[in-house]
């Protein structure tokens, strides 16, 4: 029998390594910077069929009260080169990376990514991100930062309004006149650009790639960020897990987009998630909260509440109650790190839901800060998954798993063979590019 006829989902693996969802205590986690923990989740997701494999980047290593954060403490690798590298051990599998447009510029940033699209036979992809934190800025030449005006919003951001993305709005605009320079036929031509934030001229050094430009990526959910996604990316990385959260979201963005003469198939929407696999879904749901409670050690609790609060809290009990005091908004106490939202408005929700449910310090943390799950057996996740996507509240995910490198293992031998089954996933890569495996259209060369 033929399977149903659905709307097609997309899926994308995180690379899971400085992050909260890892945990680091479980035997089977391994090295964050050995090509050999790359290449084995990669592998794993083109076996899959995934759409593409996800790098994070950060540009410095971040800090707590002065000292190295514990996330951090095994480096942050550039992840074009990682990317490069898999390039030689993938086949169709696309390659995201995420890299600063603060602390670059177009020309170099656009020869490298569409050196990655050749390597690739055109698998490349640009996760657009920014940094407004002169911490940051330390590392490099401008010893500062842009003033926040003129930056986008990033993922988790506390900037929730008023920011134009000019900046890296030009960015973007910047290198697909570089992208667009050589000729379909091959013929490179000079390039000039003029404008707010760059003024260059010159000849680009590297022939159209295969997908002509590599697929863009953002992360931003103000209504700045989401103008941003409409108008120049090809897919947003977004929080929304929930089904409700995600079906307004995916209507808010798609109706933005008929203003920029965009179709809503032109832009994909897909949320970050986590999932954790049972048997059945009660030993699922106990996972999880084993889970949940090893990301979430004593130690950590209190890590998480000095993010919030911006003051060190060492002196308090993880099993005791939340501070009575108010968060410092303005606190250097954690440097590298985005405080999530504001850090009063936090506060309050985290006491009210403290004071309505009994809950301690560890307690709220761990019901406040997990990414939305998709926690069952196979059979419940993959349900699950096909309703979002049927329903509009997504257009596919990006997967997260707490192990690194094994931890999208089950979810491949599992999960995907039940959307296969269902008609709601890719039995086979059809194409050879990232666009392809996307259903976006080329752009068209300029002859």
């Amino acid at each position: 029998m033929t399977a149903p006829t659905r709307k097609q989902m997309h899926l994308a693996a995180h690379f899971p390594g400085v992050n909260n969802t890892t945990v680091w205590t479980d035997p089977r986690s391994k090295s964050q910077i050995d090509f050999s923990s790359f290449e084995h989740l990669a592998r794993t997701a083109e076996r899959g069929r995934f759409d593409f494999f996800f790098l994070a980047e950060g540009l410095r290593l971040r800090e707590h009260n002065g000292r190295i954060h514990d996330l951090d403490v095994v480096g942050r690798p550039e992840s074009l080169t990682v990317l490069s590298a898999l390039a030689a051990v993938t086949d169709r599998l696309g390659l995201a990376a995420t890299v600063n447009a603060t602390f670059n510029e177009p020309y170099e940033l656009a020869r490298r990514l569409a050196t990655l699209d050749h390597l690739s036979d055109g698998r490349a992809a640009w996760n657009v991100v920014t940094s407004s934190d002169a911490f940051t800025g330390e590392n490099f030449r401008r010893g500062g930062y842009l003033d926040r005006a003129d930056l986008p919003q990033v993922l988790g951001s506390a900037r929730t309004g008023g920011t134009p993305y000019t900046r890296a709005a030009e960015f973007v605009a910047t290198a697909r006149e570089l992208w667009d320079t050589w000729t379909p036929d091959g013929t490179p031509r000079p390039f000039r650009h003029q404008g707010q934030h760059f003024t260059i001229e010159g000849e680009f050094t590297v022939p159209r790639s295969p997908q002509g430009h590599p697929v863009v990526i953002q992360a931003g959910d103000s209504p700045e960020g989401r103008e941003f996604a409409a108008s120049a990316a090809d897919v947003v990385f977004t929080r929304h897990g929930t089904l409700e959260a995600g079906r307004t979201f995916y209507t808010d963005v798609k109706a933005r987009l008929a203003k920029y003469g965009r179709q809503p198939d032109d832009l994909k929407i897909m949320p970050g998630v986590t999932f954790v696999l049972g048997d059945s879904d009660a030993e699922a749901q106990e996972s999880a909260a084993e889970i949940r409670r090893q990301q979430i050690s004593p130690q950590n609790a209190i890590l998480a509440l000095e993010q919030v609060w911006g003051r060190d809290l060492s002196s308090y009990d993880p099993a005791g109650p939340l501070p009575e005091i108010d968060p410092d908004p303005d606190s250097g106490l954690v440097q590298g790190r985005v405080r999530i939202g504001d850090p009063l408005a936090v506060a309050a929700r985290w006491r009210a839901l403290s004071e309505a449910k009994g809950l301690s310090i560890r307690q709220t943390v761990i019901e406040t800060t997990g990414r939305q799950s998709f926690i069952g057996s196979p059979e419940t996740v993959a349900s699950e998954l096909i309703e979002f996507v049927s329903t509009d509240a997504a257009d596919g995910f990006i997967l997260v798993p707490h192990l690194t490198p094994g931890g999208l293992d089950d979810f491949v031998d599992r999960v995907v063979p039940l959307l296969q089954e269902r008609g709601a996933f890719r039995s086979e890569y059809t194409g050879s590019t990232l666009r392809s495996h996307l259903g976006l259209a080329d752009p068209v060369g300029k002859d």
